[in-house]
Parts: structure tokens; C-alpha cells; sequence
């Protein structure tokens, strides 16, 4: 195994140092350092993802010490889905900021730092580092929340850090009890000495909950979600759109990874209140974060609440935790990254033409913006589950995966969300394409042209680089719906891995 896994954690830290210095000298120059780091860091995922999804599951030991003194990094088909989705999606959101901001070199070096979170949440075999890249992204986040002008983003940032760390606090006492059961950290040593321990053990089972319960709150699982809806709306919208369609999804993917690596299936099955657990809060979270979602006026916070449903969505598959369900959660975390993050940009873009930030302001948006107008109602839809979106194949194969598993309630609560996530999203097509624009705001076609991205933009302040990033959000939707099946392939020796 190369070095590549290591050098994908350290080479955004490069990045952001590099950054901060160039900042001494030029104060605008700390996007071009990011582009250039993650142009690079996206070529290294797909070398990384090359080796994940080719073969069978392996790792990386770091400096070459075994288990379990050393520091082990995965390196298996969702390992190296993360690591892409890590690198592409921060490289769009990335373009995106360019012409959105903020721009100064502190801004770059602290989002070239989640970056490194991220990716080394994504590759950790390793519980305690878990937790060290775990508080990365978390200090990293809470400060580019706050970087927004005025006071809803401090106040955003200041509860998003608040209720973030006793999120991390919980997780890190879980991993503290298995440590004091088991006498290591490394993820496949802790689970054989668990199981050694016995699923029994009021330790083991004490690391269990607390570790749930602690990423749930980072996943923003109702009723922990209460940081999300804030931090969303109040940071600026490139930020909101790198940390709905990134964070979460990372968490989401270390409580998978936890779960199945570290407690196995085996403990789900022997501990009475561990599937119950994940699935009453699934359940939850599904219906609740629907039904606020349908409630709200601020588009910010609407997708806010849709992701705490659809993130319950991930969950119920963990719950049931068969191939099929598995390949589904793989797929609706994929999914779910590219859409949100894409509707979180084309509610940035919708805010600097229109000037405004409610479900009212989409009145007539199909011909004053017509292309990011058909940009967002092709991710509304790849999120409602229609096809050839991968939203549908996600849902799809986590439904038949609950029916798989005899959990009848648990699928048809998913459907329902769908229902709901229909409602929520169908009032804002209909105001696009079925309403007049707003007396006083009428554009002609050259303005439309203008208001999505032309060069003589600057009346508006939206620029063609910004809607881009939407359309290409849109287009990888629809595109990535056609590689689920050889997705499924290329993810199946992980998936008898974790199942194992």
C-alpha cells in the first residue's frame, strides 16, 4: 500500500498553511492556493478510490506500527466514496465561493482545514483519531458559520459550537468506556476484544449508547438537531452549502463506520435496545423533520429540516443493516451531498438576484432566472426520488432493504417522507413555473440572461461561475443516477466486510 491514504490527510494542511502565509502578502490570493490544493486533492481520491472499489478491503498502517500501537486508515469501497465525495464536492463549492465569497486568505486556510477533517473521518481506523478529525472539522465549521457578516451568524456559530461539543464530549466518553473494557483504540482490535469482553458488558454497552447518542447530534438526528436549522441559514451560502452537503454526510458515515467495524452486526442482534435505538430515532427523525421542513417559510431552514429527514433515512438503513440496505445508504449519502449541496447554492444564487430568501421570493423565477430556476427543479426532484436522479436509487434500494428485513414500518415511514418531501418541494415549483413574477420586479429576457450569470451582471451580482456550480450540481445528480449499478458491484466486497 503507497502512502497515498496519509498524504490525502496531510496535503490539505499544506494547503491551508500555505494559504495563511500567502496572506501576508497578498490578501486575495488564498482561492487560488485552495484551487490548486484541491484540484490535486481530487486527483488523489480518485487514485485512493481506484484501489478502494477495485479489490478486497485493505489499510494503511501509519509510520509502519502494527496494531494496536500504531494508527491504521481504511482503505476499502466507503472509505474511498467519502474521500471523492470530500475532494469533488469541496472543489465545486469551492468555485462556487469564488465569486460568492468570503475571500479573505483566513477563510481558505480554515476550509482547506474542515477539509482535512473531513478526510481523516473518512480513512480513520482508529477510534481516538476518529475523535481528533471529528473536533477538526467541528472547530472548523463553528469558525466559517460565524465568518458571515452580522450578528445571526455568530449566534449561529456560537450554538452550532455549543451543542457540537457536547455532541464530540458524548462520543468521546463512549470511546473512553470500550477503551477501559477493551485496552485499545484501533477500530478492528476493539472489535474482537468486545467481543472477547462480551456484548454484555455495562461498559461495552455504556460505549455503545454514548457514541450513538454523540454522533447523532453531529448527524443532527431529531431531537439533536436543534444547531442545524441556525448554522444553515446564518452562515454564508457557500459555507452553508459545504457543511450541508459534507458534514453530516461525513458523520453519518462515521456512525455507519463505528457501528459495523467497531460493534459489529453481532452486537445489534445480541443488545436488546441497540436496533431499537437506531430505529425509533430513524423513524423520528424521518416524519419530524419532514413535517418542519413542510412549515417553513425561509428556504435556508427548509432544507435545513429536509436534511435531518432524509439523514433519518440513513439511519433506518443502518437499523436493518443488510446488503441491500447497505448499498442504498451508500448511495443516499452520495445522493444526498451532491443535491443538497447544490440547493444550497441555488438558494445562494436565488438570494443575490431576487434579493430575497423566502418561499414568496420564487414567484415567477422559471423567467426571470430561467437556467437556475430548471437547475433547482431538477435537484428538488432527484431529492423527491423521481428518476433517472440518484435520489431515487438511494431510496430505492434502502426501501427494499427494510422489506428485506421484515421492518414494514420502517419502509412505509420512508415513503411517507417522500410524500412530504413532495410537498415541501412541489410548492416551490409551482411558484417558479405556475406564477407570475411579482408586480415592479419584471425582467425581459436579456435581464434573465444577466440575472443567471451573463458578463454585464454586476446590477445583480450574480455570476456565471456561481450558477455553474448549480447546473453542475444538477447534471451530476442525473448522471450519477446511470453508475449506480456498477457502484453496487465495485462496493460489494466492502459491504460483506462490514457484514461479516
Amino acid at each position: 500500500m503507497s502512502d497515498l491514504p496519509a498524504l490525502l490527510v496531510v496535503l490539505p494542511i499544506l494547503g491551508a498553511l500555505v494559504s495563511l502565509l500567502a496572506g501576508i502578502r497578498w490578501n486575495r490570493s488564498g482561492w487560488y492556493v485552495a484551487a490548486a490544493t484541491l484540484s490535486v486533492q481530487v486527483a488523489g481520491a480518485v487514485a485512493f478510490a481506484a484501489d478502494g472499489l477495485s479489490g478486497a478491503p485493505g489499510s494503511y498502517a501509519v509510520g509502519d506500527f502494527t496494531i494496536p500501537y500504531g494508527i491504521e486508515l481504511l482503505v476499502d469501497g466507503l472509505s474511498a466514496t467519502m474521500v471523492v465525495l470530500v475532494a469533488v464536492v469541496s472543489l465545486g463549492v469551492l468555485a462556487y465561493a469564488r465569486h460568492a465569497g468570503p475571500r479573505s486568505n483566513q477563510f481558505y486556510s480554515t476550509y482547506l482545514l474542515l477539509v482535512t477533517g473531513l478526510t481523516g473521518m473518512s480513512v480513520t481506523g482508529d477510534a481516538f483519531n476518529m475523535y481528533v478529525f471529528l473536533e477538526i472539522t467541528g472547530l472548523t465549521a463553528y469558525a466559517l458559520v460565524a465568518s458571515g457578516e452580522g450578528g445571526r451568524s455568530a449566534v449561529a456559530g456560537l450554538k452550532y459550537l455549543l451543542v457540537g461539543t457536547f455532541g464530540a464530549s458524548l462520543y468521546l466518553l463512549g470511546v473512553g468506556y470500550a477503551y477501559v473494557a477493551t485496552g485499545t483504540l484501533n477500530m478492528a482490535d476493539l472489535s474482537n476484544e468486545i467481543a472477547a469482553v462480551g456484548y454484555a458488558s455495562p461498559l461495552v454497552r455504556a460505549s455503545f449508547a454514548f457514541v450513538v447518542v454523540g454522533l447523532f447530534v453531529k448527524v443532527a438526528m431529531f431531537p439533536l438537531h436543534t444547531w442545524q436549522p441556525e448554522a444553515y441559514a446564518g452562515a454564508p451560502d457557500s459555507v452553508s452549502a459545504l457543511i450541508a452537503s459534507l458534514v453530516s454526510t461525513v458523520s453519518a458515515y462515521a456512525l455507519v463506520r463505528i457501528v459495523l467495524t467497531v460493534f459489529t452486526p453481532e452486537f445489534l442482534d445480541a443488545v436488546a435496545f441497540a436496533r431499537p435505538l437506531l430505529a425509533a430515532t430513524a423513524a423520528v427523525s424521518i416524519v419530524v423533520g419532514s413535517g418542519l421542513a413542510v412549515a417553513q417559510t425561509e428556504i435556508k431552514r427548509m432544507l435545513a429540516y429536509s436534511s435531518v429527514s432524509q439523514f433519518g433515512i440513513v439511519v433506518a438503513a443502518l437499523s436493518v443493516t443488510n446488503a441491500t440496505a447497505l448499498v442504498g445508504l451508500a448511495v443516499h449519502l452520495v445522493g444526498h451531498a451532491v443535491m443538497k449541496g447544490g440547493l444550497f447554492l441555488a438558494a445562494g444564487v436565488v438570494a443575490t438576484g431576487v434579493g430575497g430568501r423566502s418561499v414568496a421570493d420564487f414567484d415567477g423565477l422559471g423567467s426571470r432566472m430561467p437556467v437556475a430556476a430548471a437547475a433547482f427543479g431538477v435537484l428538488t426532484l432527484g431529492m423527491v426520488g423521481v428518476p433517472p436522479a440518484i435520489g431515487f436509487f438511494g431510496k430505492w434500494y434502502i426501501v427494499v432493504g427494510t422489506l428485506e428485513a421484515g421492518a414494514w414500518g420502517l419502509a412505509v415511514v420512508i415513503l411517507l417522507s417522500t410524500l412530504l418531501t413532495l410537498a415541501y418541494f412541489a410548492r416551490l415549483l409551482e411558484r417558479m413555473f405556475f406564477r407570475e413574477t411579482p408586480a415592479g420586479d419584471e425582467t425581459g429576457p436579456a435581464d434573465a440572461a444577466v440575472a443567471d450569470g451573463g458578463d454585464s451582471s454586476a446590477d445583480r451580482g450574480v455570476s456565471l461561475g456561481m450558477v455553474a456550480a448549480v447546473v453542475a450540481a444538477a447534471l451530476l445528480a442525473v448522471g450519477l443516477g446511470a453508475a449506480v449499478p456498477a457502484y453496487e458491484s465495485a462496493l460489494a466486497p466492502t459491504v460483506e466486510v462490514l457484514l461479516s
